[in-house]
């Protein structure tokens, strides 16, 4: 199963950015992949709501080392014991995709940390807070810098962000399973 992790801002969110994070969850549960999050509040209880009503499967990554902060719509909390933006760290290393809805400085941070884990990324422009400025800062529109690690694609509404990142994380997949099979990364074909 795929797994498609979705970075956004806690705490108090506007109407029509929880409307969004709930139709993102909706669609990644209708696409038969795992959601993934940092299992709190705001885009996160969003996204986990629209997965959860969906029938999908729910997976959230908490900070500390107590279930207390997880939002009712989990069906897997995982208590990390570690730090707000370190959790953030270990979903994103354990997705294939991220989209990332609204967000303040945090969720910049978990973008800048999808970029270089090259995880492919995409920005649901339409959902307001830093998803709504970063082209206008990225370099070449479509590169958190000139290194180019991986291309940012952008979304306008919850279909067409979820497709392209179910998209690019079949593609992504594939590409790491060629290359094991093949011998890279210490694996073999036997």
């Amino acid at each position: 199963m795929l797994r498609i992790g979705v970075i956004g801002q806690s705490g108090d969110i506007p109407d029509d950015m929880k409307s969004l994070a709930i139709q993102i969850g909706r669609e990644i549960a209708r696409k038969g992949a795992v959601l993934f999050t940092g299992g709190t509040t705001g885009v996160m209880e969003g996204c986990c709501r629209g997965a959860r009503e969906a029938g999908g499967l729910v997976v959230g990554f908490l900070p500390g080392d107590t279930l207390e902060m997880a939002n009712g719509f989990i069906d897997i909390p995982i208590t990390t014991g570690l730090a707000f933006d370190y959790r953030s760290s270990v979903m994103i290393h354990s997705s294939d995709a991220v989209i990332m809805i609204g967000g303040g400085n945090g969720t910049l941070g978990e973008l800048s940390c999808a970029y270089l884990n090259k995880k492919p990324v995409v920005i649901l422009e339409s959902s307001g807070g830093w998803a709504s400025k970063v082209r206008q800062f990225a370099f070449e529109g479509i590169y958190m810098d000139d290194r180019r690690n991986i291309k940012l694609d952008f979304a306008f509404d919850a279909e067409e962000a979820v497709e392209l990142a179910v998209s690019r994380a079949s593609e992504s997949k594939g590409r790491n399973l060629h290359a094991r099979y093949n011998g890279a990364d210490g694996y073999s074909k036997e």
